[in-house]
């Protein structure tokens, strides 16, 4: 009794007053009704067709391997987004949804190590890379390295939203408060810290902590109710998110969940409640391994399907589907020949190709969306910010930064709304570790599958990159050649030059970091001085 006694105080505080009388009870409740709960459900390292949902405009061999009934579910309740993107590596996509601010902005624009002041980038041979903010996001403005912001769970906590973080945060290294997600807005942290991959997925081994009940750095924290028991990550993700749920319906708020699973981010273990199957289906081990990740992490989309079912709340939550950056290609860890794990796009995880970029996107918004339906229109994840907010109704925000991300709500209400006038941006001015040491061992530079620094934009069907390593420019339509095979550079030098200058106005405007020759001391800017 008094454990029960215990929760119901602490669930009081959290709904942010000391008074819970029955006239806020009763307040509360009309909020519940008036304001859409928001489940954003993100998915780690994730390719484009890493699923049995096809977001080509066929299904594909990979679409055929993999396993994923609650993601045909859920596109089967809402709409599919083909040209959503990311950033190439983790961390700039999670800070940039959590702030709306572009990468070349924010300047995160690689992953955060787990404990302060250790950038991430490999050397390249020649450059020079900037001092970016590898100390991730801050809810106060003197951490070095770091970029201060309002977040969205911060502005949706201030309106009445009960917030919920549940599995990898990644915004910021330990110990800065960027790191414990209760310092950005989110009333419940489950699992969330400077962690960008699990040590363990496997409870018997106590997700990665050395101690049975406690915790090691770098390890999974959080979960110690499950250490030495034969459970999944993201099986217990899923448990804690639903109790957190519980607690939301207790105090009759609406909620927003940040369910972003650790799935299907390396280190690599077999979930038994899928993989056997994919071995008798003839994956060799690294891919059997990696299905049933994928597996794992729709079986969690799902329970969380058959809670809203179970208590009425499905007509009024709102759900987004997305992946932080495009899938890993690399062997090892993967099996089979690398660069070739998200065809019939062009290499993945931490390439500026499209699959290192383009992301799985699926949108269920009661009353808005129509079901089974598709939409063309391209996506950034900037977007989320300004299109959350005005799904829940908040209009009136500020914040310390300049949001660069657009609402989607109109393409959402309309889809058969097209907008080939704006402009999309990437700036990763690093080199990303992991593609370096791969590209040694393939004895391959690593800008032959766009792991080299670089920058890019797209614009309609328009797509060019430039790489600062090599001082070379790459033009692609994507219409006619969605793989990326025909530089067309050459063929249309007044596209490219058209795309270029734009690319440079728009870093130069977000004050973005560039490059420095290490011969000449000179800084680096996009140019069309060659072409590959």
């Amino acid at each position: 009794m008094k454990r029960k006694n215990l929760r119901i105080l602490v669930l009081i505080l959290l709904s942010g007053t000391f008074k819970f009388s029955f006239a806020q009870a009763h307040h509360a409740t009309k909020v519940q009704t008036t304001q859409p709960n928001i489940i954003v459900f993100l998915v780690d390292d994730m390719g484009w067709e890493d699923t049995s949902v096809p977001f080509y405009k066929e299904s594909t061999p990979l679409n055929k391997k993999y396993h994923t009934p609650n993601m045909e579910r859920l596109a089967a309740m809402g709409v599919k987004f083909t040209q959503a993107y990311a950033t190439c590596v983790c961390t700039p996509s999670r800070v940039s949804l959590q702030t709306g601010m572009n990468a070349a902005r924010h300047r995160v624009t690689n992953w955060t190590d787990y404990f302060e002041n250790h950038p991430t980038d490999s050397k390249y041979p020649n450059l020079i890379l900037p001092a970016w903010n590898y100390n991730g996001l801050s809810p106060v403005p003197d951490t070095p390295h770091t970029v201060y912001a309002t977040t969205l769970a911060e502005i949706l906590k201030e309106h009445g939203y009960f917030t919920i973080h549940a599995g990898k945060a990644h915004f910021a290294s330990y110990p800065t408060l960027g790191s414990d997600p209760k310092n950005l807005g989110f009333d419940i942290n489950i699992a969330g810290n400077a962690v960008g991959g699990p040590k363990s997925y496997l409870g018997t081994e106590n997700f990665g902590n050395e101690v049975k009940g406690g915790y090691t750095p770098r390890a999974i924290p959080g979960l110690e109710l499950y250490h030495g028991k034969d459970i999944f990550l993201s099986e217990a993700l899923t448990l804690e998110a639903k109790k957190a749920l519980d607690d939301a319906r207790y105090l009759q708020r609406p909620f927003f969940l940040y369910m972003a699973q650790y799935a299907v981010h390396a280190q690599y273990k077999p979930d038994n409640r899928f993989y056997p199957q994919y071995i008798k289906e003839g994956l060799g081990h690294e891919e059997a391994e990696y299905a049933a990740l994928l597996q794992g992490m729709d079986k969690s989309l799902g329970n969380l399907l058959d809670y809203l079912d179970k208590y009425h709340l499905t007509q009024n939550t709102i759900i987004i589907f997305m992946s932080d950056n495009g899938g890993l290609t690399l062997v090892p860890p993967r099996g089979g020949k690398p660069f070739t794990h998200n065809l019939p796009l062009k290499a993945g995880k931490g390439s500026g190709y499209e699959g290192g970029i383009r992301e799985p996107m699926i949108v269920y918004w009661p009353g808005v969306t129509k079901p089974n339906t598709i939409n063309h229109q391209y996506v950034m994840i900037e977007d989320f910010f300004p299109t959350i907010l005005q799904m829940a109704g908040i209009n009136n925000y500020r914040t310390v930064q300049k949001v660069d991300g657009k609402s989607f709500v109109p393409f959402l209400k309309n889809p058969t709304l097209r907008d080939n006038t704006r402009a999309l941006f990437w700036h990763f001015p690093n080199y990303w570790q992991e593609g370096q040491q791969r590209a040694n061992e393939y004895k391959i530079q690593g800008e032959s599958e766009g792991m080299g620094p670089y920058s890019s934009i797209r614009k309609g069907e328009w797509k060019l990159i430039y790489f600062y390593g090599t001082n070379s420019t790459e033009l692609y339509n994507l219409k006619t050649d969605i793989g990326e095979h025909h530089n067309l550079a050459a063929q249309y030098p007044s596209k490219a030059l058209e795309l270029i200058k734009l690319l440079n106005q728009k870093l130069e405007a977000e004050n973005a970091q560039f490059p420095i020759n290490g011969t000449t001391g000179a800084v680096l800017h996009p140019s069309l001085s060659q072409s590959k």
